[in-house]
Parts: C-alpha cells; structure tokens; sequence
C-alpha cells in the first residue's frame, strides 16, 4: 500500500515526538523523501528503528504494555467465550470480537483507552457489509487444507485464539498456522506472547523473521514463503499487515478497525469502524 504525502507526514511526526535530535530526524526525513513506490509504513518504521539504534541504541520495550494486555484480555476470556458460544453464529461472533480487539495498537494510537476498548468489544458485531465476505470465507475453508493467520497485536491475539477454536470446530480438517512478528516492536505479537497466551494450543506458530509491524513478503525466510504460498485461505489482521500485503497480487482476507486518517478515508467510515475484505 503506497504512502502517501499525509501518511509520510504522520511518520515523521511521530519519530520527532520521540526527540529533537536533528541528525536522527534528518535521516528520518530522508528515508522518506526517498522512498519507493511499493515501500510501505511498516518497512519504514523498520528502518527508523535502525537508524533509531544507530543513535540512541535499542528502543524502549513495550514488554509490560504487551504483558498487560494480554492478562487484560485473558481475563476476560470465559466471558468472551460464553458470548460468543451462546450467540446463533459463534464463528462470525468470534470474527467480529477479533477483529474489536484490533484497538491494542500501540503503533497507530497514541493512547490506549481501556474504556474504548471495552466499549468496542461490548459491542463487538457483524455487519450487513461483512456477510458476503464472510459466506465467501466459509465457502473457502470448506475446501481448503491449509489456514494461515497472520497476527498483529498482543490482547487482540487472545480473541485471535478465541477466533480460531470456532474456526477449528467448524472445519476441523484445517492445518492452522499463525504468523508472528521476528523481534520486539510495539505490542506486536511475538512468539513469546503467542505462547504465553495458549494459541500453541490450537495452532503452530510461525515467526516472520524480523521486528517488523507488517507482513513484507520479500523478507520473509524462505521456509515461511512456502508456508505463505500453499495456504489455501489467510487472515491477514491489522492495518500493519493490510499496509504491508494490499495489492500484491495475493488472494488475502482481511480484518482490522480503521484507527487513523489514512483508513478511514480509504474506506468512507467513522474511526474505529470494523473492515472485512477480500482482496
């Protein structure tokens, strides 16, 4: 996904909240002025972050943010379960709180709001939009052998997890795998947060190789490319990997809520609404 001249702004801006040092923030600038047609926000926050340690060293951890928020959701978990269970479409219940869950973004959102998040997942549902995507989804994975998610934030992965319990007791015959970030950025999921909140338990877990908030199908190890190339059906969640993965050809499913200018213009709704598209 292209970035345009307001988006390339919001990076920047974003990187001189986090200091006035001019030789950073002109190498910053740089890298935008130069960048290419199919370089995306994920591939340059990428190299912000190297250039970032080449001045200050590593960047702060969101290790405790990603601890918290995982124990948030998970503590809402049973609950969450029992709603999604006792509605007349579990599968699509589960979809539409993954996707609320979508809110955990340290990258897009300034602030998180534990209030917001709880509101959005107090009303977590389907729209009249979604069901063609979604009758197209389980029309796939009736066919399909192999599910692949590719996950963005920690808290949301628990509802990923929740998500993919449905998805295995409608089509039990799927081979799951879920793809996390390589290295700590953000509150992105790593494999250690995969497993810490038991989606090992209903699925393999992959790591995409690098601290990288998207999906560059370029950088990705070679045995990740061919679990990328023979999945029958993806679930692509977050701006991140939408950002990263829109318009390369692929055939991807995505869902993720429209939390910044860039999304809600594209897609003519209010902030915060849920998307689910297929591409």
């Amino acid at each position: 996904m292209r970035i345009p001249e307001s988006c390339a702004e919001c990076l920047y801006n974003k990187q001189k909240r986090l200091t006035d040092n001019e030789r950073y923030l002109d190498e910053v600038k740089s890298l935008l002025e130069k960048r290419k047609e199919d370089d995306t926000s994920p591939y340059m926050v990428y190299l912000f972050n190297q250039v970032y340690e080449k001045y200050f060293g590593k960047q702060a951890s969101f290790r405790e943010e990603r601890k918290k928020y995982n124990d948030l959701v998970l503590s809402m978990e049973d609950a969450i379960r029992n709603n999604i269970e006792a509605s007349e479409n579990p599968l699509m219940q589960a979809l539409a709180y993954a996707r609320a869950g979508n809110y955990i973004d340290f990258g897009a959102l300034n602030e998180i709001e534990e209030e917001r998040l709880l509101s959005l997942l107090d009303k977590a549902e389907i729209y009249d939009r979604d069901i063609d995507v979604m009758n197209s989804f389980l029309k796939q994975c009736e066919t399909a052998d192999n599910f692949l998610l590719l996950a963005d934030n920690c808290g949301e992965i628990v509802l990923d997890k929740l998500f993919l319990q449905q998805l295995s007791r409608r089509f039990p015959h799927l081979k799951m795998r879920v793809l996390v970030r390589g290295g700590e950025v953000l509150n992105d999921v790593t494999e250690e947060d995969a497993k810490y909140v038991g989606i090992d338990d209903h699925a393999e877990i992959i790591s995409n190789g690098f601290p990288i908030a998207g999906t560059i199908y370029a950088m990705l190890p070679e045995h990740v490319k061919q679990i990328v190339d023979n999945a029958d059906v993806i679930l692509a969640k977050g701006q991140g990997n939408y950002e990263s993965l829109s318009q390369c050809g692929r055939h991807i499913f995505y869902a993720f809520l429209c939390k910044c200018e860039l999304f809600t213009s594209r897609f003519n709704v209010p902030k915060y609404t849920g998307i689910f598209i297929e591409e």
